[in-house]
């Protein structure tokens, strides 16, 4: 078996996908199966957020975005909800240094109106803070859904319309991208969900039309860097074709 530090060598001599999304599930089951409060799960998911981003940002990722929590955990008990955005509050005060040192953009998406004030200043304020930094965005996505994204973007679009701003037949793949939260980041490369779940759970449904999909059974809290890098290595076995053949995608003989 590979050593860490010898896996991420190896995987840094090869392409790497500029942007990853990341499904961060397996918290709470990784809770019970210890006896556990859910919430101590989702705490020790944590500490592999700051894991997996101190990685990439070794590794050069242009941008991560993670699924932090959904429009659809609104409906989890309103104690797990609370416990989440206490965790949320200080997953910030926490690694706002470590943010801001390594030259990291906090990005967030989602609809933050919906957060309380305690977690929605400091995210945004910190945000800001972050604005100019180069090396990589970080996104959280909170309080997000793809599906409720889709349609605001298809509303603002026809509102352009009805305001004489856009034709109709001006609506294309840019002007539609252009609309979403994640406007201005690169497409979505390879998207990662964690504890053998097989389905994307309402996650950046148009940004990752041609993303990798790389599924593993580890539960997020056991997501550490060596499971990360493992998912990098398999993602750089693909081979994308965008609706090319192989052939195609072959350099010319000399």
């Amino acid at each position: 078996m590979k050593s860490v530090s010898s896996l991420e060598q190896l995987v840094k001599q090869r392409p790497l996908p500029k942007h990853i999304g990341i499904i961060m599930d397996g918290n709470g089951r990784w809770a019970e199966l210890r006896g556990l409060p859910r919430l101590e799960g989702h705490r020790e998911g944590a500490n592999r957020v700051r894991e997996v981003t101190r990685c990439a940002r070794r590794l050069g990722l242009q941008a991560v975005t993670l699924y932090a929590f959904s429009m659809q955990n609104w409906m989890r008990p309103w104690d797990e909800i609370e416990g989440l955005m206490a965790l949320l509050s200080e997953y910030l005060l926490k690694e706002r240094h470590e943010i801001l040192d390594n030259q990291i953009k906090l990005n967030v998406i989602g609809e933050l109106a919906r957060l309380p004030a305690e977690v929605r200043e400091p995210l945004l304020e910190l945000c800001e803070a972050s604005a100019s930094h180069t090396e990589m965005v970080l996104t959280l996505a909170v309080s997000y859904g793809s599906r409720e994204e889709l349609v605001l973007a298809a509303r603002r679009l026809a509102q352009k319309v009805a305001q004489g701003e856009l034709s109709a037949e001006g609506i294309d793949e840019v002007a539609f991208e252009a609309e979403l939260s994640t406007s201005g980041l690169p497409e979505v490369d390879m998207l990662v969900r964690t504890s053998g779940e097989l389905r994307i759970s309402n996650f950046l449904l148009w940004q990752i039309a041609y993303a990798e999909l790389v599924f593993s059974s580890t539960l997020w809290p056991d997501f550490q860097e060596a499971q990360f890098l493992d998912a990098l290595a398999e993602y750089q076995q693909r081979e994308r074709r965008f609706g090319y053949t192989s052939a195609q995608l072959r350099p010319p003989s000399p």
